[in-house]
């Protein structure tokens, strides 16, 4: 089984500052309830940043806001390209991966894609360099070179409208009227080396010209959907372990640190430690810029969240670091009370911080992107009961919004 599929059958829900919910095994079960409350409450806290002009319709609104934040959790196993929104394993790019891996979505899979030619007799694999400027494939004992913007211009409209298809092929014509006599007569087929590392950014920047549009169109119903599923994947950018190919500690014997940090500390001190006053939204400039810097910024904590994890495990008692609890009639093996707040005291309040900075955030991405759309009145619209109903899959949306 490859590490992605482990990621996606082990973390389940993989929730942001949230009670995730633990695998059920012979020591512990789980509940669902457990796995929900974070993104509920983060969500639910944004509503009261938010300006005069629209608090008056997320108030009255809250419990679906409240809800639906949970959405994209309930299909993350429907369909292979859910999960992926999810999280960005930044570091599988190397070391200057913040630097080098392209803001633009296209360009991240115009540069990280495998290419081969396949012919019933032969399979040629494709020698492509990318820059800011150049692209340049090397090929039949010969380098083309083009403008990166004429080659990023022809995989929008050759290969993007391909993203949700298991495989991507471009016709041996197609490809010769880019690069002359390239193909030897074979087509070229794309293998997507990107997406499963994760696209969180990228989904990020698409949401908002999606909500923008909502208002834009006064559609009341999408601006409420499209926000409370907003929250979810802000709130997931900022967990560090959202951000790594480590994202359970699979890779320093750490398994279980996901949980621990995201669910667990906040299970003991967010109601009654925290405060979750933080201001009020604030207008978003350059929202790209804005989405890649959370992801930064969760980055720069990936170590602390890992060595001083590391650190305790390796000096405190280990008798005393594993407990069993009693939740909903059932019986949990969880971190116990003294040794997860060893652990939440080392970190120095980023818990916290990073919920803090999640509510405030969701606040800002709503308050700008109805600025960005004219400030609609949003003052006549009915509260939407919530009912029980089907998560649906919307696959209508071209890959190609990610590019904007």
């Amino acid at each position: 089984m490859n590490t992605k599929m482990k990621r996606t059958l082990g973390a389940l829900t993989s929730i942001s500052i949230v009670f995730v919910i633990y695998l059920t095994s012979s020591a512990f079960v789980s509940s669902p309830e457990w796995g929900f409350y974070g993104h509920r409450k983060i969500n639910r806290m944004a509503v009261f940043t938010l300006p005069p002009e629209m608090i008056g319709f997320y108030k009255k609104n809250i419990e679906y806001i409240t809800e639906h934040a949970v959405d994209p959790d309930k299909r993350r196993y429907a369909t292979k390209h859910e999960a992926v929104r999810h999280y960005i394993d930044i570091d599988s790019w190397g070391e200057n991966a913040l630097r080098d891996v392209p803001w633009i979505f296209d360009d991240a899979l115009m540069k990280y894609s495998d290419y081969k030619f396949i012919s019933q007799s032969d399979t040629v694999s494709l020698d492509l360099k990318y820059t800011r400027d150049t692209v340049s494939v090397f090929a039949n004992n010969k380098t083309y070179n083009i403008s990166t913007d004429t080659f990023r211009q022809y995989f929008r409209d050759q290969v993007m409208p391909q993203y949700y298809e298991d495989e991507w092929v471009v016709s041996s014509s197609s490809i010769d009227n880019l690069f002359p006599g390239i193909s030897n007569g074979s087509d070229l087929y794309i293998k997507d080396e990107f997406s499963k590392e994760g696209i969180l950014p990228y989904h990020l920047n698409t949401m908002y010209y999606w909500l923008v549009k909502a208002f834009q169109d006064g559609d009341y119903e999408k601006i409420l959907r499209t926000s409370a599923e907003y929250g979810h994947y802000i709130g997931d950018a900022h967990v560090p372990l959202h951000t790594t190919k480590n994202y359970n500690g699979q890779l320093t014997d750490q398994i279980g640190i996901h949980a621990f940090w995201e669910s667990r500390l906040p299970e003991l001190y967010a109601d009654t430690e925290y405060s979750f006053l933080v201001g009020k939204a604030l207008y978003i400039k350059k929202p790209l810029k804005y989405f890649w810097g959370i992801i930064e910024d969760s980055h720069k904590l990936l170590d602390d969240v890992l060595d001083i994890e590391k650190e305790l495990t390796e000096t405190y008692p280990e008798d005393q670091q594993m407990c069993y609890d009693e939740r909903l009639e059932r019986t949990i093996k969880t971190q116990c009370p003294e040794f997860s707040r060893a652990y939440h005291d080392r970190m120095d309040g980023m818990v916290e911080t990073r919920m803090q900075d999640a509510i405030l955030s969701i606040g800002s991405v709503w308050f700008s992107a109805w600025i960005d759309a004219g400030q609609p009145d949003l003052d006549n619209i009915s509260k939407l009961e919530i009912e029980e109903e089907e998560i649906k899959i919307d696959a209508s949306i071209s890959a190609r919004d990610h590019s904007n």
